[in-house]
Parts: structure tokens; sequence; C-alpha cells
């Protein structure tokens, strides 16, 4: 299983960074996972719009689904349209996106399955679980798995003692860490810090930690540092490009 950055940052792009975007490959299948915004731009150095097989969404801000817009509007519109895109996501998490255009203009262009935090799905050769995690909408913790690697993603999550339960044993895990020391306290119970991503990656026993969903202009450096002093697996700051294989 190999993971693609496209985008890490949190709440808006920056000149140099997409929000969330994630491409995860396994045996030759392309799941795009939470096409937030300015993702698709980077996601096209990658791959054509006609090649992603689904789309899987963890909760419906925009930072995390705004560029579902433009994926759609490339497949609807082009010559050669291809088939209706499979994109999963929490029901109702993609109401105001795909509301976007006038009804009806998109429609051919994807099939919906809509699921609850909590269940259990296959996408592809993925086996896909998923978690109810803490944020200011539901938001759906993921873990992905294959016979040949597990991928966990908190999506955008306060504290939890399901966030270790979620990740355990994971090749990658791929945490949001919005902060580095401290989250300011009406935003506590729904965002992560970069500390509290190492202490779960170090209580899960996953094998490498990937922080995401940094604030704009936080300093990377000081952010894996920070999860160094309670994880001592290999740790990377999710950034355009950056590529990482998951293999158990």
């Amino acid at each position: 299983m190999r993971l693609t950055v496209l985008g890490g940052c949190g709440a808006w792009p920056t000149a140099e960074q997409p929000c969330s975007g994630y491409l995860v490959e396994y045996d030759g299948f392309r799941l795009l996972l939470d096409p937030g915004y300015a993702s698709m731009p980077r996601l096209l150095h990658h791959l054509t719009v006609d090649a992603v097989d689904a789309v899987l969404v963890s909760h419906g801000h925009p930072d995390h689904c705004a560029d579902l817009n433009p994926l759609l509007r490339a497949r609807a519109l082009s010559d050669d349209s291809p088939p209706a895109l499979p994109v999963h996501a929490p029901r109702g998490a993609l109401d105001a996106v795909l509301a976007l255009d006038r009804p009806g203009m998109l429609a051919a262009a994807y099939r919906l399955h809509a699921f609850d935090p909590g269940d259990r799905f296959e996408i592809g050769p993925f086996t896909v679980g998923t978690r109810l995690l803490p944020h200011f909408v539901p938001n759906a913790g993921i873990r992905l798995a294959t016979p040949r690697g597990i991928l966990a993603y908190t999506g955008d999550t306060g504290p939890s003692p399901d966030i270790p339960r979620l990740a355990e044993g994971a090749d990658l895990f791929l945490s949001e860490a919005t902060y580095v020391h401290r989250v300011p306290d009406g935003d506590a119970p729904y965002l992560l810090t970069a500390r509290l991503a190492g202490r779960y990656a170090h209580q899960a026993g996953a094998a490498r930690l990937i922080l995401t969903h940094l604030w704009p202009g936080t300093d990377r450096a000081t952010a894996r540092e920070t999860a160094a002093e309670l994880f001592a697996g290999p740790i990377d700051v999710a950034v355009p490009d950056l590529a990482v294989e998951a293999a158990s």
C-alpha cells in the first residue's frame, strides 16, 4: 500500500500547501481520501481525473471535501466521461458540496455511498473500518486494511481513547496535529496536538507517524520534535508529494 500526500494544511490552503488530500494505492486501485481545498491540482500531478477509482471522505468540512466538486466537474464535463465515481462519506456530510451546481448537473458523475461512523465496508481491495471520533461535525476515523499493510487516519478529532484503538498496529498512522503543544480551550475537545499524536502513536504500537492538518504557519520541525518526545518511530509531516510505502 502506498500513500501519497496531496496536501496537509489545516483550515485553508496556503501558497505552498493544499488542505487535506491523500492518494492511497494498492493492487492497482486508486483511492482518493479527503479531497480538501486545492488538493485537485496536486492530484493532477499524479493522475488524470478518470484514473481515480473511488473517493472516501472522513467528514463534511470543506478543507476535507471541497475539491470533490472540481473533480466531479472534470469527469462530468469531459468529452469522454468516465463511469460514475463511487464516493463514500458519512451520511449528510457532502450535502453542501454536492449542491454547489445546478440540480442534476453532476448526477451521472458519482454514486454516493453514505455510511455511519462505526460501519465496516469494502472499497476495492481495501477493508474499511470506521470509528466516530469527536469533532465539530460527525467525523469518521478511518482504518484501511489490505493483506500487505494497514493505514489509520484520524480525520479531524479531539482527544479520545478510540484513537489508539483505531491505529492499533498500523503500519502508517496519519494523525491530525492542528497545534503543537496546546489547543485553545474552546476547541480542545475537537482537535489534537502534535504531542497527543505522538502519545497515541506510541499507545497504538504504530510503525510510522505522519502529522497532518497543521495550522497554517506552524513550524513543521517543532511539531515533529514534539511528537518525537513520546513516539520513538519514524515521524513525517504531511507535505505535497510525500510518498510512503506501508507494508506489514
